[in-house]
């Protein structure tokens, strides 16, 4: 992982902004919403790698990088990857932090809706869509914000869907040691919609069961009748 002070500073926001809450760190306000500070342009890697990489693809697909339109868009492409990437930099332990507390619970915990915007790693295209996330507690539950950052986290990187849902899981397994975790997600992949089978309209589920979700079919069948109901004011 590199070193949080090794991060051009607008990676190092969108890092801060999903491992924090506001006014838990020093980050002000206006740095978190990305206002302060954010060239348009700029090497952030300090090599420009990336920058001449995208010069060659535009000069390959027949394109002029030298004509008004296209001078900016290696650096912008690069500024885009590092800000669609920066899950490769959270730290869950600071992510989680103390937000794990000790609490007399042991019903299902379900958040849904958590909406995500990822990167196919096959074509580089986003994918993108909604989440939800249960668990039974063994007497620990988590604050609530830190699952949608968990999904923010993983989905901030290039991704398999499949993958990502499960690294979601497992994560709140590990942490939190529950009777139980399941995650459900659904996305659209622009991979299948632009190129390829070109057929818009088409949604991916997958989905992440353990313990008692996996074991005990009445649970996972409370799981899913959570998700078939319309979430308030929908």
């Amino acid at each position: 992982m590199t070193s949080p002070t090794d991060l051009p500073p607008h990676v190092r926001r969108l890092v801060d902004e999903i491992e924090s809450e506001i006014g838990e760190t020093g980050v002000a306000v206006d740095d978190i919403s990305g206002d302060v500070g954010r060239p348009e342009t700029g090497d952030d890697d300090g090599n420009g790698r990336v920058e001449a990489a995208v010069r060659q693809i535009l000069v390959e697909i027949g394109e002029d990088p030298d004509r008004q339109g296209l001078v900016g868009t290696p650096q912008r492409v690069h500024r885009m990857y590092t800000e669609l990437t920066a899950g490769y930099h959270v730290d869950p332990n600071r992510l989680v932090n103390d937000a794990i507390f000790d609490v007399a619970y042991s019903e299902m915990v379900v958040v849904k809706d958590i909406p995500f915007y990822s990167l196919c790693e096959h074509h580089l295209l986003p994918f993108f869509g909604s989440a939800a996330v249960a668990y039974i507690p063994r007497g620990r539950v988590i604050g609530l914000s830190k699952i949608p950052r968990i999904v923010e986290m993983y989905a901030r990187r290039l991704q398999v869907q499949e993958r990502l849902t499960q690294q979601i899981a497992d994560l709140l397994q590990e942490r939190l040691e529950p009777q139980g975790v399941g995650v459900v997600i659904e996305a659209t992949h622009l991979c299948a919609v632009m190129r390829g089978v070109r057929k818009p309209g088409t949604i991916m589920t997958t989905s992440a069961v353990l313990g008692l979700f996996r074991s005990r079919d009445r649970t996972r069948a409370e799981f899913f009748a959570h998700l078939d109901r319309p979430s308030p004011g929908a």
